[in-house]
């Protein structure tokens, strides 16, 4: 956190009393009181001593308590905090010191905020999940605001994330917040990144570790080639690679602590997936989520206009593209038929295993040709790729270029007898954790298919996930292929090749592309698929390694 910060306990805020809470606040406003009357005395008094620098830096720090003040008027469950952080914040304002404002249109850039759960008008099951996330992490993310469409999956994410980051485990703390901005800065993702550089300050990391990664200890340096691999081409992953962090004598990894990491990087590669495939807004106290400026005319957000999602993309999707509302309740009706058509084909003959083998193969071979018409480079940040090494490495099919990956069985080597077993052999608990996500994600269902209701969306569902596994060379030996062009247009596979596989470059455009019938917490529930199905597809690459150098 900012020197400014780090003069104020904000932690006294996370508890469930309210006597707790009420004596932090007041704490924090008498702080903040004091720099705005210094601040304002230093600006009244003409030829003041003190240097210029000192005061710009004091202005800064006062800045981000106002900003983090911001963030807890609208986003902390507690309506106390709520209410007095707002009271502060005008006080501040009448002493004649310019407060912040939020930017942007809510948690996520391509969901009407209307239609995001408000804090403060949830119920009080909700409230006590809210209240869980606030208590673990000091604030109400909007992954979480966003992820809350599914109160299910949302409370066995967070006690996932909460495990990994926070509970006994063989990395200490400081580590995983690090090794957590390493994973998301592969996906040039600097919403994860700003607010892991804020937890790992927090729990008392070294800041000179942040200028790159070249200052961090070796130890962590030799996971960016693991790291690389797996965000981008899990399928080259070795043996090899495994060996050599576990060999490399003075800065060698144990097998517990690997694992600890392993999981760690699937977690924040899918985890930067879901929030540029949701358009997750930067957060209010964080740089891009609010501005001191006063309001303009225009009402573009400075986050949406550097990430390429303004212009022809704020305009509605029908009439961008001149779509009737017809036409997409026909692409509804088309999907429900085909579902109907593959049920009866299924129920009357099974294709040999040569078919199913073949069909594969075609379908892995289709996937390379999928590609957006937004396929540019996207060039890093420098705040963000000095996380990484090698930032021209990225994602690759795995057959181009005449190069051959062996067909990864899920018969030979899958999560249910194999990797669940290992991850909770070394890394206790853990395993059975992600065991709960992946199956929460897979069966969710309200049984809703648009404006439909009482629908069997099962094959469905499994046509998502196993499109994505087959993108990664992964083969379900009892699965027909075949079913994957059938439930799955163009514009829906660029969409979720491009979440998986590159999600730096999603746009509004292609999120609204897909499925434009269907309700945003059905598109949510899409993405909630995608990011389980790549995480389980890293996790069986790095573990089938684990597993191959232990034998």
């Amino acid at each position: 956190m900012a020197e400014g910060e780090n003069e104020v306990r904000w932690d006294g805020l996370c508890s469930r009393d309210s006597t707790t809470r009420e004596t932090a606040l007041e704490n924090i406003r008498q702080t903040i009181l004091r720099k705005s009357e210094c601040l304002r005395s230093v600006k009244e008094t003409p030829h003041h001593p003190s240097d210029g620098l000192s005061n710009t830096e004091s202005s800064d720090g006062l800045n981000k308590l106002l900003a983090h003040l911001l963030m807890l008027s609208k986003r902390c469950p507690f309506k106390d905090v709520r209410e007095k952080s707002e009271f502060i914040l005008k006080s501040i304002q009448e002493l004649g010191i310019r407060i912040p404002r939020p930017l942007g249109q809510g948690p996520s850039r391509f969901i009407p905020e209307k239609e995001i759960l408000q804090v403060g008008s949830e119920d009080a099951q909700m409230h006590a999940l809210f209240a869980d996330s606030f208590a673990a992490l000091g604030r109400l993310d909007n992954i979480t605001l966003v992820m809350v469409f599914h109160p299910q999956y949302l409370e066995s994410f967070l006690k996932t994330q909460h495990y990994l980051l926070q509970m006994d485990g063989p990395l200490p703390l400081h580590y995983r917040h690090y090794i957590g901005i390493m994973a998301a800065a592969r996906h040039q993702c600097s919403y994860l990144v700003n607010l892991h550089v804020n937890d790992f300050l927090h729990v008392g990391g070294d800041p000179k570790w942040l200028n790159g990664l070249e200052n961090a200890p070796q130890k962590l340096q030799n996971l960016g080639e693991l790291n690389k691999v797996l965000a981008h081409r899990p399928w080259l992953i070795t043996k090899e690679h495994i060996e050599g962090l576990l060999k490399a004598e003075e800065h060698s990894w144990s097998l517990a602590e690997l694992v600890h990491a392993v999981v760690l990087l699937t977690h924040y590669h899918s985890l930067a997936s879901f929030t540029f495939g949701c358009g997750i807004s930067p957060e209010i106290h964080c740089d891009g989520g609010h501005t001191f400026r006063p309001p303009s005319v225009s009402n573009y957000c400075i986050c949406d206009i550097t990430n390429g999602n303004h212009s022809v993309d704020e305009m509605p999707v029908n009439s961008a593209e001149n779509v009737s509302v017809s036409d997409s309740f026909f692409e509804v009706e088309a999907l429900m038929e085909k579902m109907r058509q593959l049920q009866e084909c299924r129920d009357e003959e099974e294709a040999s295993q040569e078919e199913m083998a073949s069909r594969f193969e075609i379908e892995k071979r289709e996937s390379m040709f999928v590609f957006s018409s937004d396929d540019d480079e996207v060039t890093p940040a420098r705040d963000v790729s000095r996380h990484f090494e090698d930032t021209s490495y990225g994602y690759k099919d795995f057959s181009r270029h005449g190069m051959h990956v062996p067909t990864f069985r899920v018969q030979d080597y899958c999560w249910e007898d194999h990797g669940y077993s290992l991850v909770n052999r070394l890394y206790p608990d853990v395993g059975q954790l992600i065991d709960e996500k992946f199956h929460i994600a897979y069966n969710l269902t309200y049984n809703t298919m648009a404006m439909h209701k009482d629908v069997d969306t099962s094959m469905l569902r499994r046509a998502i996930w196993n499109y994505i596994h087959c993108m990664f060379g992964i083969r379900y030996d009892d699965y027909d292929y075949g079913e994957i062009n059938q439930l799955l247009d163009r514009s829906f596979k660029v969409y979720i090749k491009t979440v998986v596989c590159t999600p730096e470059k999603v746009t509004k455009r292609m999120y609204e592309s897909f499925w434009r019938q269907f309700k945003h917490s059905e598109k949510v529930h899409v993405n909630l698929l995608l990011i389980e199905a790549r995480m389980q597809a890293e996790l069986l690459y790095a573990l089938r390694a684990i597993t191959r150098y232990m034998t």
